[in-house]
């Protein structure tokens, strides 16, 4: 994905194109900026702006577009009438969706925009406006909304005006969240609320965001998930934002909070699990199955829970597809449902010669745990994910031991194929991505959410040498 940002400079780093590269790069975006403006800036505020004349700013332009496909662009501080022209009329030579932060205002209060009239005619190019308050309030000529309602029917009005979403934005309200909302001229299309962070570090939010909402949508073509995603990204860089030591005023969101932190989430889960893998590679189950010797009886009381299990755990994954945030994970998690329902429950049953057990309190609990994760995709996917992994794990071993006549040799390689290692990759780099883009309180959320289906998976493999089978004669 190619996003071209078109804004001033910050030479503090925490704002403009500056901020926008970042947050490209931190939502797996290509970045590419044509510079507006030079400002003298530092945490306290503006001491200077330096425009770049529109010629220029238009040279820039044409270059980029002449040679690289540009799959999104967000637009920032244009400065001046002459370099808003420039921009609008280049807009015009290019067919990409344009993500408008119409900065008039910084953070700090300084005013960054001379030539608020020319900006009509930019905005109607507009896909997205993203205004804080006090931009919103002016592009209206109204004064600025004091509640959240007043915001959103602000919002509504300039969607109208300029044919647009807009993105409303409450963080400089008051209260102990901050809401935001993607309006259209008919009404709210989505509205979504988080945790306020306590800091004064918030420099470049809108920057921040707005880039962030450029790229995601470039991935997933929803302006729905785009803001779903960008916004508990930008979440997540404000929490950490007081790790960083950057100037004594209004420092910078952190917008590589856990890129750099250290080890993979994903190695720190799988070791956090060590004593579980340990724990189920020494059930009797496990070792009998793979040497040939366990009890057929033992075999088909496993296969007729695990066919119970897969049958919800189907449903479970189709509710991870409905909740996926881009095209590539909706259909990832979709086809699991497909092939479980087409593949794997028709070879547990053509192992079983009898209906199929009633389940059992340890197969019930186990679907549960998983239907309590389903209010949020990062943490219904951490739920899901040892069932890949664990599976792919035991997979190789049990493989290693599959012999030609070995009595369960069919079932033995359904989890230790190529096909099978591919989707188990996937699904822990999806979750890696999930984690990356979760705040810390939903970071922990989904770690519990792993850990505990983990310890489902050891007592659901341990349960066949706890019970008789109990065939149903339905």
């Amino acid at each position: 994905m190619n996003i071209l940002s078109i804004a001033g400079s910050d030479p503090s780093g925490g704002a403009g194109i500056q901020a926008d590269l970042k947050a490209i790069a931190a939502n797996g975006g290509y970045g590419m900026c044509v510079i507006t403006a030079l400002t003298a800036q530092n945490t306290h505020g503006v001491s200077g702006v330096q425009a770049i004349s529109g010629d220029f700013v238009l040279a820039q332009l044409e270059a980029i577009s002449a040679d690289i496909r540009i799959d999104a662009i967000k637009i920032g501080m244009l400065a001046n009438a002459e370099v808003i022209r420039a921009v609008t009329g280049w807009l015009e030579t290019v067919d990409a969706p344009v993500v408008l932060d119409p900065v008039m205002v910084a953070t700090s209060g300084d005013r960054l925009l001379d030539g608020e009239a020319a900006l009509d005619s930019l905005l109607d190019r507009a896909t997205v406006i993203t205004p804080n308050l006090l931009e919103l309030a002016s592009l209206l000529r109204e004064p600025v909304a004091a509640s959240w309602d007043e915001v959103l029917r602000q919002a509504q009005r300039l969607a109208a005006k300029h044919d647009a979403l807009v993105l409303a934005k409450g963080g400089h309200l008051a209260g102990a969240v901050c809401p935001d909302a993607l309006v259209a001229a008919d009404g709210v299309r989505c509205e979504l609320h988080g945790a306020r962070h306590a800091t004064k570090n918030t420099h470049g939010t809108g920057c921040t965001l707005s880039s962030a909402l450029a790229t995601r949508f470039a991935a997933t073509g929803d302006w729905t998930a785009a803001l779903e995603q960008s916004k508990a990204y930008l979440s997540a860089a404000i929490a950490a934002a007081d790790q960083l030591q950057v100037g004594s005023g209004h420092g910078p969101v952190n917008h590589f909070a856990g890129f750099f932190a250290g080890a993979d989430p994903m190695a720190g889960w799988w070791e956090d699990i060590a004593g579980l893998r340990a724990g189920i590679d020494e059930l009797a189950f496990i070792m009998q199955l793979a040497d040939g010797s366990l009890e057929r009886e033992k075999f088909e009381y496993y296969l007729a829970q695990d066919a119970l299990y897969l049958q919800r755990y189907a449903q479970v994954l189709a509710q991870a597809s409905a909740l996926a945030p881009d095209l590539d994970a909706q259909r990832f998690w979709a086809n699991g449902a497909g092939q479980i329902l087409e593949g794997e429950l028709q070879l547990h049953r053509s192992h079983l010669v009898e209906g199929l057990a009633n389940p059992s309190a340890t197969t019930l609990n186990y679907v549960n745990h998983l239907s309590s994760c389903t209010g949020s995709y990062a943490e219904l996917i951490a739920a899901i994910l040892p069932c890949y992994w664990l599976y792919q794990d035991i997979g190789k071993r049990l493989a290693a031991a599959n012999h030609a006549g070995h009595p369960y040799g069919d079932w033995l390689e359904t989890y230790s194929s190529p096909e099978f290692d591919e989707a188990t990759a996937q699904a822990i780099e999806m979750v890696r991505t999930a984690w990356t883009l979760a705040d810390p309180a939903l970071r922990e959320k989904m770690r519990q959410a792993f850990l505990r289906s983990s310890e489902h998976e050891l007592a659901f493999f341990a349960q066949a040498h706890e019970n008789r089978v109990e065939f149903s004669t339905a």
